[in-house]
């Protein structure tokens, strides 16, 4: 692939984008302010394999790269970036299971993952390990052939409404080494949820604290040996900054095309909007920016597919610039609407909203720097 999609790569993106355009757009103005959370849209969405898309064809993904996933969620966002968002967690809880589960895991979870029959959450930010990952807290002790876990995870996609969630416990000791991952049944006894957090954008999935009190977990349920859940968690994150700058630049792309539909309407002075130049060279430069994003991660997303060393530190630096150009432009697609891009109906208020808290999850853009200077630095060395 030299900067063109192939057929196949096409078509992926396109049905993506019809299904966004039929499914999610219509309705995600007043998802958003129902704080619904549509489930049956997305299991529609699973029956074109979106539910496992790079998960392997043997228990029902659709065995796809990341770079087709990166086409698909930037296709999903321009109906509603909260959607996408939430269907690339469920891919990377999904893709955690495939990627380090043995057989028995993948076969018991994964085919019903894939049509999103069953939901996954990912588990890691706790109320006080955001950025520090590795300072995670929650505390898995063995007893017998199970665990005992006890403590709060935090700012959960989902939770309360999944179910699966896919934790990053404590089960040795302090730092990166003494972390697990174990699939915990959303319904064990002992794990209970917070309230639905009340936020500024992505109303349109749950967000909610995990807690564990005393909750048993079958020991079968860890994925690989204990002590490599920090390194699973870290490769599954690679993945999810990919997918949510795709939704941030497919966000973004709806925000400009609102922006130079009503451009053209929109008079002024005895002219359209789109008859002045400062205005014009502004939406050039809001397209330039866009496409210079989206070149970058098509990049990354290569990277990833063929396992380049860079691969994590081109990741972070997708994330960084993704976000950070799809929040910004949509704020400026909001400014070139004046007053009428203010209101909820024009939708675009909505995107921005949504787009903000790309640039903090997943890792926030100031640790994708760090990942991206320690990498730089460790090889001028």
């Amino acid at each position: 692939m030299q900067f063109a999609l192939n057929e196949d790569q096409i078509a992926v993106r396109d049905m993506a984008r019809a299904f966004a355009a039929e499914k999610i757009a219509p309705h995600a103005l007043e998802w958003d302010e129902k704080k619904h959370f549509p489930v049956d849209v997305m299991r529609e969405a699973a029956g074109l394999g979106i539910g496992g898309i790079y998960i392997k064809d043997d228990v029902g993904g659709s065995a796809m790269t990341r770079f087709d996933a990166a086409l698909i969620f930037e296709a999903l966002a321009t109906g509603c970036p909260t959607t996408s968002a939430f269907i690339s967690i469920h891919n990377m809880a999904s893709w955690m299971i495939d990627a380090y589960g043995n057989d028995t895991q993948r076969h018991r979870w994964l085919p019903k993952l894939c049509t999103m029959e069953l939901l996954a959450s990912y588990c890691l930010t706790e109320p006080g390990a955001g950025s520090d990952a590795a300072a995670l807290r929650t505390r898995a002790v063995r007893d017998g052939d199970h665990y005992v876990l006890n403590g709060q995870k935090q700012f959960i996609s989902g939770a309360g409404s999944t179910d699966l969630l896919v934790a990053m416990v404590r089960t040795g000791g302090d730092g990166p080494g003494g972390v697990s991952t174990i699939v915990v049944d959303g319904k064990t006894p002992g794990v209970s949820f917070g309230a639905n957090e009340r936020k500024m954008g992505w109303n349109a999935q749950p967000t909610r604290a995990v807690v564990f009190e005393n909750a048993r977990v079958p020991v079968e349920n860890r994925l690989g040996e204990e002590g490599i859940g920090f390194k699973i968690a870290m490769a599954g994150l690679d993945g999810g900054r990919l997918n949510i700058a795709a939704c941030s630049l497919g966000g973004a792309q709806t925000a400009l095309d609102k922006a130079l539909a009503y451009m053209k309407d929109r008079k002024a002075f005895g002219k359209r909007l789109d008859e002045f130049q400062a205005l014009q060279f502004k939406i050039a430069d809001m397209a330039t920016e866009l496409e210079a994003a989206r070149t970058f991660l098509w990049r990354a997303a290569a990277a990833l597919d063929r396992k380049d060393p860079d691969a994590s530190m081109l990741c972070a630096m997708a994330k960084r610039f993704g976000t950070d150009v799809g929040f910004e432009l949509a704020n400026q697609a909001l400014q070139l609407h004046g007053g009428y891009g203010y209101l909820s109906e024009y939708g675009v208020e909505k995107i921005v909203r949504d787009l903000r808290v790309h640039q903090i999850l997943e890792g926030t853009n100031e640790i994708m720097r760090l990942i991206v200077s320690r990498k730089l630095i460790e090889g001028a060395r």
